[in-house]
């Protein structure tokens, strides 16, 4: 982690905050074709803590940063969430281990298929 703020700190050039304190640069200097874009992190490193209009702009799909105060959102568009696998907030449906491992008893309305009762079609009968 050291040599990513050293990295930061000498060749760095803040661009933008997006709204859970991720801090997004490039490289300093006069724009190239591949100019070099990176995320420092608030917390703890995840990739999916980058929302969609900032994921555009660190993989080159769009030219320029999106600004921090005019993002366009829709009123039926859900806030950004990260991905909360392994964590205690994850998503368990009943029955899981963590959950209690406790979960309805099978109805009896499944009927298993067998591979040697398969009839042949195309003999006569």
């Amino acid at each position: 982690m050291l040599w990513i703020k050293l990295l930061t700190w000498f060749k760095g050039e803040l661009v933008g905050k997006d709204s859970f304190d991720n801090k997004y640069y490039r490289e300093k200097g006069p724009e190239s074709l591949k100019e070099r874009r990176w995320v420092i992190y608030k917390g703890i490193p995840e990739a999916s803590k980058v929302p969609a209009e900032w994921h555009g702009w660190l993989h080159h799909s769009i030219e320029s940063p999106p600004p921090s105060d005019a993002v366009k959102r829709w009123p039926w568009e859900k806030n950004h969430l990260p991905n909360l696998s392994g964590t205690p907030y994850a998503y368990r449906p009943p029955g899981h281990y963590f959950s209690g491992g406790q979960r309805k008893p099978a109805t009896g309305d499944y009927e298993a298929w067998i591979p040697y009762e398969v009839k042949d079609e195309n003999k006569s009968a």
